[in-house]
């Protein structure tokens, strides 16, 4: 039952998720305008920093510890953090997937006419093989800095979002001219599935592979630096 709970969550977190950051480039020309910022070139890239921090920190209000990046559940557990099992991350994986199609489809079916074309996902911008290698980089970079922040960063759980929400902005910005980029397979699928293209190849090599095998060589980079603690074996008592 904990695992079916654990799979509703994340559905239901990742589809919040692709509705909103879907949006973050209308929200973010909102503030600009409304508060004066035209011509502040630092101004859209802080606003968009803050959105994420303030919608993760209320996720993790709601959710709890519900994830919608299925990369994300695998490096942890391949660094040794407790929590998921093969079955799990079996299981909360479909579910993710679901809730990013089901979040992009909502977004495009809502969202007025006059705003559609703000409202985008990661898409491949240079050949296949560049996209994959970049991919790879990005979801190595972002994974081990989340597994640095989470395991070793911090004790305020606002410090870690805060933190959390900057490199994802960094890597994001780094990547927009490759990949999107995406960092999730989930989300790229639903927002591939929107345009028929989630069964190619193309978006199986970049988005999944390549994500998976960032994330998971982060992991054991991460748990090669930082060995988690043995498992204390209790003594016996002498008859």
């Amino acid at each position: 039952m904990g695992v079916v709970k654990s799979a509703i969550g994340d559905m239901l977190m990742t589809f919040s998720w692709v509705v909103l950051s879907a949006t973050f480039g209308l929200q973010t020309t909102a503030i600009v305008s409304a508060a004066g910022f035209q011509g502040i070139t630092w101004a859209p890239l802080a606003i968009i920093t803050f959105l994420i921090f303030v919608y993760v920190s209320i996720f993790t209000v709601v959710f709890g510890t519900a994830s919608f990046n299925p990369t994300g559940n695998a490096a942890f557990y391949a660094a040794g953090v407790p929590g998921d099992t093969l079955f799990t991350l079996a299981v909360r994986l479909p579910a993710q997937a679901a809730g990013a199609a089901g979040g992009a489809l909502a977004i495009m079916e809502f969202i007025p006419e006059k705003y559609k074309h703000m409202i985008s996902g990661p898409s491949l911008q240079v050949d296949v093989h560049t996209g994959a290698i970049a991919e790879t980089i990005l979801s190595f970079g972002i994974t081990f800095a989340a597994l640095l922040i989470i395991i070793r960063g911090p004790r305020r759980l606002l410090a870690k979002t805060f933190l959390l929400s900057l490199a994802t902005i960094c890597f994001v910005v780094a990547g927009s001219k490759y990949t999107g980029p995406a960092m999730n397979p989930a989300i790229a699928f639903g927002w591939a599935y929107m345009s028929s293209s989630h069964n190619t190849w193309d978006h199986f090599y970049v988005y999944w592979i390549s994500s998976f095998v960032g994330a998971l060589s982060a992991a054991l980079v991460f748990r090669t630096i930082f060995p988690p603690p043995r498992p204390q074996t209790k003594k016996q008592k002498k008859a």
